[in-house]
């Protein structure tokens, strides 16, 4: 990491439309609810304020997928500023990706194999794997701010639900594994990683959008 101070702030992206409960994981196509939009308006305002209090965001970043663009185009819009898509922030790699009604399939005796190790897990992309692309995007985009904005720079970065978690409990010296319940990682959600000579020194977190949340609907492959 850079040898001064940056903050990286993950941010959840809103809700997505998803009437069928499709677990969509990174399938293409897949954007906000009305609901959703909302929720960007909200990250806009906060990140905006925030700014006129003295706080500014100096660099922008977002997953590829819809969601993740559309979550924040209003800031980008707010602040004039260009967005980095990062693929390094993508969604998790999930092998039940497409499927509806996840619970009820596994049942199926076929999808067991993939349940056999829930601590790498088995039926997704490692999550030590998640981590270490998710680090790599954060030290990058926090040494560019630095570089080009000097001590104390911030970086918004729009990613997912997972990736964002892991990177939390290994900041935290956590273990990976987990129950899905137990994620503090709402939409829209503020994960700030703060970024010292030692690399991530310290986790915060922050839910802009509490109220907003507390509407959505648990939609799976978030």
């Amino acid at each position: 990491m850079a040898s001064e101070t940056a903050t990286v702030h993950l941010v959840r992206h809103g809700e997505v439309h998803n009437p069928d409960r499709v677990l969509y994981g990174r399938l293409p196509g897949f954007g906000l609810s009305e609901l959703g939009h909302e929720m960007a308006e909200g990250i806009s305002e906060h990140f905006g304020q925030r700014a006129e209090n003295g706080q500014p965001v100096h660099l922008l970043a977002a997953s590829p997928l819809k969601r993740a663009q559309e979550t924040i185009a209003p800031l980008a819009q707010r602040l004039g500023m260009p967005v980095t898509t990062e693929e390094r922030v993508l969604e998790a790699e999930n092998k039940f990706e497409g499927l509806s009604e996840v619970k009820r399939q596994l049942r199926n005796p076929r999808m067991w194999p993939l349940l056999a190790n829930p601590f790498r897990p088995s039926w997704g992309e490692p999550y030590t794997q998640q981590v270490s692309r998710v680090l790599a995007a954060v030290k990058d985009l926090a040494d560019q701010a630095v570089a080009e904005h000097g001590d104390g720079a911030e970086v918004v970065v729009v990613s997912h639900q997972l990736p964002i978690w892991v990177t939390r409990l290994w900041a935290e010296d956590r273990p990976l594994w987990h129950d899905p319940r137990s994620r503090e990682c709402t939409l829209t959600s503020v994960t700030s990683l703060h970024i010292g000579p030692a690399g991530v020194e310290s986790v915060t977190y922050d839910e802009p959008n509490e109220a907003l949340s507390q509407q959505a609907l648990a939609l799976p492959g978030a």
